[in-house]
């Protein structure tokens, strides 16, 4: 007996089909609305991917890649994402020892006996959770006179890094953000596999999670197919070059995809790399040594979003910035890379996700109205401004405000090198209008100084680095030379 299809359940499934595609089709329209300003070809611009579930349900590129030849950013479009770099550098760790090789509790000084002794301990574990005290290399070599734009190799990070017999506290004390630890951590890798570090990153995580347009930049000379070149904005809307010439890896120097990213996401589901254990071990959490819990584990932030919980990190380097974050409880990931020192990720980013997570997270505070208009702003004489000048860790947030003196001016330093005033409300206060903030300083019995950043949404504050003192060693110069002429 022939038997005819149930109407009404045909025409259901239709209709679901429908309304999911247009689900969709909105939610593309969505995202695409988050990267509209840049999407256009005389713009730089961005790469997303979104991944849920272990399927990859968004990847799309926005702006150009190259200016020079009006190469537009397509999905798989190859960046450097600068600190993003860290979590594979602290996985590498984490597969030796999980191969029996080192433990992450070990003194470095097992591996790297160049370093001088400073009196206390330092673990594997200070390096990967920025609790070592050991100053940062960028910071550093920009005192010893270097430019971020010349070219710094890992040997001479290294060998500069072995010359330095002071720290910035007792390890394990305090959180400070230092790049050092991570270039460190990856000359470990290198001696301890008796692998360069990309090689062994290749063989044993980019391989197996089939990240196939991700490698670690170590060869200036390497010709990379499909990448994206680095900008900052100049004055009346256009861009310049940003150039990068780093060849030196594990606290940056990371080239990859959109795409690729959020692969490495899903191995936190799904942990084909390192297994349960080694990604419980990644997300350990850094406590100091008088129990301060601090929302960091091994090369990722821990922290949560609007009430979600949340495994994170962002990067930028030159005009390249980045952001990865994954959000274990609802198997979500979203990777945003840019080649545009101005353009924000962690806000793209977020607001993807919110697209995803509609009705899973927290509302957002009621916004306070921006009372910058009323505001009256002083005239400070320019000497009592360059008391406030200096580098400010934030380690809440994991940024530094560079504040900076310019033509009777303070100026906040961005990471391109772009500038924005701080107007002065009062002797010690200032106010930034683009990042809507007021920045109060407070001077410290010590000689130091304090910075207070209040925001719509949280307020940050951070003390100001101690200037490093390089003493060189001159000994290196004894002796005859033989002068030309």
């Amino acid at each position: 007996m022939l038997r005819l299809p149930n109407v009404a359940l045909v025409l259901s499934i239709w209709l679901g089909v429908v309304a999911s595609l247009a689900a969709q089709t909105e939610r593309s329209k969505q995202i695409d609305a988050v990267f509209e300003n840049w999407n256009k070809p005389d713009s730089p611009g961005a790469a997303i991917a979104v991944i849920e579930h272990g399927k990859t349900l968004y990847e799309k590129g926005y702006g150009s890649a190259n200016l020079e030849y009006s190469i537009p950013i397509g999905p798989d479009t190859i960046f450097h994402v600068a600190s993003v770099s860290k979590q594979f550098t602290a996985m590498a760790i984490v597969l030796l020892e999980r191969d029996g090789k080192l433990s992450i509790d070990d003194d470095i000084h097992k591996y790297l006996p160049e370093l001088p002794q400073y009196g206390s301990p330092i673990k594997l574990r200070n390096l990967l959770q920025h609790t070592s005290g050991i100053r940062d290399q960028w910071q550093t070599l920009a005192t010893a006179g270097w430019s971020l734009e010349d070219v710094i190799t890992q040997d001479q990070i290294l060998r500069m890094l072995f010359r330095q017999k002071e720290l910035n506290f007792t390890p394990g004390s305090r959180h400070l953000y230092s790049n050092s630890g991570f270039t460190l951590l990856a000359e470990i890798v290198k001696r301890v596999s008796g692998k360069p570090m990309p090689d062994f990153c290749e063989e044993r995580i980019f391989r197996p999670l089939q990240m196939t347009h991700t490698h670690f930049h170590q060869d200036l000379h390497r010709i990379v197919p499909g990448r994206a070149y680095s900008y900052s904005a100049a004055k009346g809307g256009r861009f310049e070059n940003a150039p990068l010439n780093y060849v030196n890896v594990g606290a940056t120097s990371l080239f990859t995809t959109a795409g690729d990213l959020v692969k490495w996401l899903d191995n936190f589901r799904d942990p084909k790399v390192g297994g349960a254990a080694g990604i419980a071990r990644l997300q350990e959490q850094c406590v100091l040594t008088d129990g301060t819990k601090i929302p960091y584990g091994l090369g990722l932030e821990l922290n949560t979003y609007r009430g979600v919980k949340m495994i994170a990190h962002s990067g930028g380097d030159a005009g390249f910035r980045s952001y990865v974050v994954w959000f274990p409880d609802q198997e979500l990931g979203v990777a945003v890379v840019s080649n545009l020192g101005s353009f924000d990720p962690t806000r793209a980013a977020n607001k993807v996700a919110e697209l995803f997570l509609a009705g899973k997270m927290t509302d957002l505070p009621a916004p306070k109205p921006d009372t910058a208009v009323s505001r009256t702003f002083v005239t400070l004489e320019p000497s009592s401004l360059q008391p406030f000048a200096g580098t400010y860790p934030l380690p809440a947030i994991f940024q530094t405000l560079e504040v900076a003196v310019d033509q009777g001016k303070l100026w906040a330093v961005m990471p391109d090198k772009s500038r924005l005033e701080l107007k002065a409300v009062g002797p010690t206060h200032f106010y930034v209008g683009e990042l809507t903030a007021d920045i109060e300083f407070t001077p410290k019995p010590d000689g130091g100084m304090t910075a207070k950043i209040t925001q719509p949404g949280g307020v940050n504050t951070g003390d100001r680095e101690a200037p490093v003192t390089v003493k060189p060693d001159l000994a290196i110069y004894a002796g005859g030379h033989c002068l030309p002429g």
